[in-house]
């Protein structure tokens, strides 16, 4: 078998994708028409153009114009629907996936649309393809921990269907100790923890999450190289990072694939995975990450089998679920 047959052969699981950053511009033009919201875009190719942005913050603020389409439950649905069939095209059969309710509250949408909308889509993907699915709400970090408080208390009736709480949104000058008591009360409520540290920022704001926000793992990571004593606590405690290649390619976190250190800390010993981050943005899915990564560094069968294995050692699995894929991946 062929690195790239391999490749689509293997279950995976995806811990680290954006339910706003799955939206194709082909669905968001025909939601906005749905719902007759003015977005900046005339033509789905507008839209498409208007994805060749060039760092963090121009890419998010095409994605919260693009999210003030998503009005209905419906709209939650379909957008979630439609990133559960790419998850079968690939393969993933299981995924935890952010959402942003910060993102619609703030225009009015209720949390209970936004979470209703997704959880039905979550449960007709275990029905009807087979993919096992957890939610992770995450604060939006260029707000205020006030704000986040205020959230979490809307999320708190849902509960049973939200197995964590993360950070996200621009990185920079946001560091995770300006939510350390948010995080602490969302851990007293039983949610797991995870943020995202080290893609913009740097490696300080990993130690942050991992001393103040105690987290179960971090979101991307890759910029813990620049510290050794960081990579080898990474080492030692086994700590997961979700790493995005083709994110960190199309926001500039490196200049070429080639320089992507994915290999370099899979090599270390750390625990990273592939994830597709913000997959209509940035590229293309999970199996796409996989490709580029494949055809940049080289990584060999070995490798590859070890990052499926990553993803499913890091999920929210139940351990028997985990060893079951884990040995299906070893019998490959």
């Amino acid at each position: 078998m062929n690195q790239q047959n391999l490749i689509q052969a293997l279950p995976k699981a995806e811990l680290h994708v954006h339910i706003e950053g799955t939206f194709e511009p082909e669905l968001m033009f025909e939601i906005a028409q749905r719902n007759a919201v003015d977005i900046p875009y005339k033509t789905v190719d507008e839209v498409k153009q208007a994805y060749n942005f060039h760092n963090l913050q121009s890419f998010l603020d095409i994605y919260y114009a693009g999210a003030k389409a998503l009005i209905h439950e419906k709209d939650f649905y379909d957008l979630t629907w439609a990133y559960f069939k790419k998850c079968k095209e690939d393969h993933v059969v299981h995924t935890e996936i952010f959402f942003d309710p910060q993102t619609h509250t703030v225009r009015g949408i209720a949390f209970e649309t936004i979470f209703n909308g997704i959880f039905k889509a979550c449960q007709d993907a275990k029905e009807k393809l087979d993919i096992s699915s957890e939610l992770i709400m995450c604060f939006l970090r260029h707000l205020s921990e006030e704000e986040a408080f205020e959230v979490l208390e809307q999320a708190l009736p849902f509960k049973a269907h939200i197995i964590g709480v993360g950070l996200d949104s621009s990185e920079l000058g946001h560091p995770p100790i300006k939510f350390e008591l948010v995080f602490s009360k969302a851990k007293e409520e039983g949610f797991l923890i995870v943020a995202h540290a080290g893609e913009e920022g740097p490696a300080e704001y990993i130690w942050q999450a991992l001393d103040l926000l105690h987290v179960n793992r971090i979101d991307h990571g890759v910029r813990s190289e620049e510290d050794p004593k960081l990579l080898k606590r990474l080492i030692k405690e086994r700590m997961p990072l979700t790493v995005c290649p083709l994110s960190n390619l199309k926001l500039c976190v490196i200049e070429d694939m080639k320089e992507h250190n994915i290999k370099r800390l899979l090599d270390l010993g750390l625990c990273v995975m592939v994830n597709s981050d913000d997959p209509a943005y940035f590229g293309g899915y999970m199996n796409e990450n996989f490709y580029a990564i494949d055809r940049a560094l080289d990584l060999g069968e070995a490798r590859i089998k070890q990052l499926a294995i990553n993803s499913f050692e890091a999920s929210f699995l139940p351990e028997q679920e985990k060893k079951k894929w884990i040995e299906k991946v070893q019998a490959m």
